[in-house]
């Protein structure tokens, strides 16, 4: 069969096209890659549960310590540039599986690390090589379920790796607490092996893999399209290298997008450094104490992935009588953020100002967790909004960028948080993150009024999307490069 040019490169009637695959069988693929993803994730956050032990053993300061999370997140964010790469040539599920083994491979040698300097190269190696698990789940994700559903299907993978990193704490609290921190690794270790065992028997799911196991199967060959990534060494780096850095001063739109995600990860990864050492500096908390205080991050992911889906359902719902194809207008993925953006600048002075010891320690808990909503609001909107801004080679450019700049910038700040906080308190310290935040509240409103104008006049886009049969064709021409 020659494959359709459309939105797998498979006949939609294809039942081994993942869009057609009984329920049972997507939620499946889907919860293998939520694992593969919450067990990189777990892993990332789960050093700082043990930095004073760190500090300790090894005689550095908190500075030092923390570059085991801050190096961990540098070698993730490699992975936008290399995955697509890899998942082109050898599908999904081998990427997958090799990708936890190095990371839990590196994540063991973390644990039995001798010197600073061995712990610091094994978590870099494990980021860098457990990375491919946090961007491949998108692929999956776009692979089995229908873009009709973006936001709500994006809402979900991000819960996989927001919860994860949660997680951490709130578990390895309790263990830190009776055991040494290596047991941060070892427990990191125990979820990704359960990850990888829940995974074995997972479907592949990349359409081009799936037409290419066929063919091996039926003994002949198969001529597919170019991959949009690129075939050549200089078409990849060009694609997810090269352009990336092009638009980073070229796009107004990806450059507004890129800016406000580095900012909501910045702080996101802060609290995993700021939350125990303010909790126990200010209240007198516990590890264990201030582990559960993550319980409100948590809620806030779970209350986001609540919204996010709401708002698209309504949105749909809204849009079905007008437009054929049942899809709602690109622009209206914009509405989570616009409702996130000003939680986040809420949510930043509240906890700044509520930190002190003559207020319960309930309130700015309760205030991280309206940042998380916020921000896992934000992230779910806008990264949705640009899977379909551009055709598929300009998406992937886009998205490369936006996701390496983000953990690049949340590798940073929490290097300096404690500093920050010590040199102008804690209120003054939020503070400034909440006035650079409160801009950033017109970034999804000038996307929402302008966006279709910046995208006809960038030179990576085709016809703007203004309607539902628009947005399905160009979003086929994308899962192809996904």
């Amino acid at each position: 069969m020659s494959p359709s040019v459309g939105h797998h490169l498979m006949d939609p009637h294809d039942p081994e096209n993942p869009q057609n695959w009984p329920f049972w069988r997507k939620i499946y693929a889907s919860t293998v890659a939520t694992s593969f993803a919450f067990a990189v994730a777990f892993g990332v956050t789960s050093l700082t549960v043990g930095i004073q032990g760190v500090m300790m053993h090894f005689h550095v300061s908190m500075t030092v310590a923390t570059l085991g999370l801050s190096l961990t997140l540098l070698g993730i964010a490699f992975a936008p540039i290399i995955t697509p790469h890899l998942s082109e040539r050898f599908g999904r599920s081998p990427v997958y599986f090799v990708s936890l083994a190095l990371f839990a491979l590196f994540i063991l040698g973390a644990g039995f690390s001798r010197s600073f300097g061995a712990l610091a190269t094994c978590r870099f190696f494990a980021g860098f090589f457990g990375g491919p698990c946090l961007v491949l789940i998108e692929g999956t994700f776009a692979d089995v379920w229908s873009p009709r559903i973006t936001v709500t299907y994006y809402s979900f993978l991000s819960l996989a790796s927001y919860v994860g990193a949660g997680c951490a704490p709130l578990i390895l609290g309790f263990v830190v607490s009776a055991e040494d921190w290596r047991w941060t690794q070892y427990v990191t270790l125990m979820v990704a092996f359960a990850a990888y065992l829940l995974g074995i028997g997972v479907p592949e799911t990349y359409p081009r893999e799936i037409l290419r196991m066929r063919a091996r199967r039926a003994g002949s060959d198969i001529n597919l399209p170019k991959a949009e990534s690129g075939v050549t060494l200089g078409e990849m780096a060009q694609t997810t290298l090269f352009t990336p850095l092009a638009m980073a001063v070229s796009e107004p739109l990806v450059i507004m997008i890129t800016l406000y995600l580095s900012l909501n990860f910045a702080v996101l990864f802060q609290w995993f450094i700021a939350v125990p050492a303010v909790l126990n500096l200010v209240y007198g908390f516990t590890l264990s104490q201030a582990g559960l205080a993550f319980i409100a991050a948590i809620v806030g992911a779970l209350v986001s992935t609540l919204t996010s889906n709401l708002i698209e359902g309504l949105s749909n719902r809204r849009d079905a009588c007008t437009n054929t194809a049942n899809m709602a207008p690109l622009e209206y993925r914009l509405f989570p953020a616009i409702a996130g953006s000003f939680g986040m600048v809420a949510s930043l002075f509240w906890i700044g100002f509520s930190a002190k010891p003559t207020i319960d320690a309930l309130v700015p808990i309760v205030g991280t967790g309206v940042y998380v909503w916020s921000s896992m609001s934000i992230l779910t909107a806008l990264v949705s909004y640009i899977f379909d801004a551009f055709p598929a080679k300009g998406t992937l450019s886009a998205l490369t960028l936006m996701a390496s700049t983000r953990i690049i910038c949340a590798a940073w700040l929490p290097l300096v948080i404690i500093q920050m906080i010590m040199g102008l308190q804690g209120q003054w310290a939020y503070s400034v993150f909440g006035f650079i935040a409160i801009p950033m509240i017109g970034v999804p409103i000038i996307l929402y009024i302008f966006g279709p104008g910046l995208r006809s006049r960038s030179r990576h886009s085709g016809p703007v999307m203004s309607n539902g049969k628009q947005m399905m064709s160009r979003h086929d021409d994308q899962e192809m490069q996904r």
